[in-house]
């Protein structure tokens, strides 16, 4: 028993001895390495913030220049100059664009970043990254091919964004959905149809869309008139009142050229039809064309401009005329 007492002593003097020579001789390779971790992260840190300015700052120049470029496009068309409500409209919706890109590629920054440095430290530690590396490659090529069409519906969003092709607000028609945008993320668009329905459409499924909210828009009015009616004096009608609707404080703001009568476009069926276009500012051309065919309805009670009755299949007298 008490022999065996100063072995152990020697033993653990032994081990004390070794570990103190390994940090001794591991010293330097140690604070080396903990400095070199340190300067990695220190730069990652620093090159993200980098990173991240220049990414806000590229973007606000892109969606800014984009709406110089409608700017001047809008005066090279004539068009009136928007009042101060839609000018804020717009801001807020070229900032929400610029924050969700924004958001987006500050995201992807920092993800390969941090990526790089989390590969560096480990290289650090003598780690082997060589097998890290080819299983990171096989794994993303499996995701890659795995998760197709949500990386085609990120794609398409991001393009969306930068493209303006829509936003929150607008009436677009992306196929089987037409309604109003109420929201737009990278990976989905919600429309909101006439019914009150919400539609999700993942934005790599639409493959074309009309906005029908954006620069300007056309209230298309089309009036069938009775066969017998003089088209002379219906025009001469039709003329007073679309420029008296045209001066009338609640719409003239709203309405962006003199109204245009374009004239016959059809006949047949014991009617002959007439076409009106009025170009509005975008989102007002269903209130316009509602208000205008009242106008025009009252006009034509008031001066004896009767409009076609559809014809009964078999006898081809109007419906409002038998007796």
């Amino acid at each position: 028993m008490n022999s065996t007492t100063p072995l152990a002593g020697a033993a653990a003097t032994n081990v004390v001895d070794s570990v103190g020579n390994w940090f001794t001789e591991n010293s330097g390779a140690f604070v080396s390495g903990l400095v070199n971790i340190l300067i990695i992260l220190l730069v990652a840190v620093v090159f993200r913030a980098v990173m991240g300015r220049v990414i806000t700052h590229g973007v606000r120049r892109m969606v800014s220049s984009h709406q110089r470029i409608n700017q001047a496009t809008a005066k090279a068309g004539h068009l009136v100059t928007r009042q101060a409500t839609d000018a804020e409209h717009t801001g807020q919706r070229q900032q929400q664009r610029a924050q969700t890109i924004g958001s987006v590629l500050r995201s992807v920054a920092s993800s390969v970043i941090f990526g790089v440095a989390f590969v560096m430290i480990l290289g650090e530690f003598g780690i082997n990254l060589g097998p890290i590396l080819a299983s990171a490659g096989v794994l993303g090529l499996a995701i890659g091919f795995g998760a197709q069409s949500l990386v085609q519906d990120f794609l398409s969003g991001i393009f969306m964004m930068i493209e303006d092709q829509y936003g929150v607000g607008d009436v677009i028609d992306a196929g089987d959905a037409v309604g109003t945008v109420e929201s737009v993320t990278l990976r989905i668009t919600k429309i909101r149809d006439l019914n009150g329905g919400l539609w999700y459409v993942r934005n790599g499924e639409i493959m074309r869309v009309c906005n029908m909210n954006q620069d300007w828009a056309n209230a298309v009015v089309e009036i069938p008139l009775d066969y017998s009616v003089d088209i002379a004096h219906a025009e001469r009608v039709i003329e007073t009142t679309i420029d008296e609707f045209a001066a009338e404080e609640e719409f003239r703001s709203k309405i962006l050229e003199k109204p245009d009568l374009s004239g016959v476009i059809g006949i047949g069926n014991g009617s002959v039809t007439v076409r009106i276009i009025v170009k509005v500012k975008p989102g007002e051309q269903w209130a316009l064309g509602r208000a205008l065919r009242g106008r025009l309805k009252s006009r034509f009670d008031a001066e004896g401009v009767r409009v076609a009755y559809p014809l009964l299949p078999g006898n081809g007298l109007g419906a409002a005329k038998q007796g």
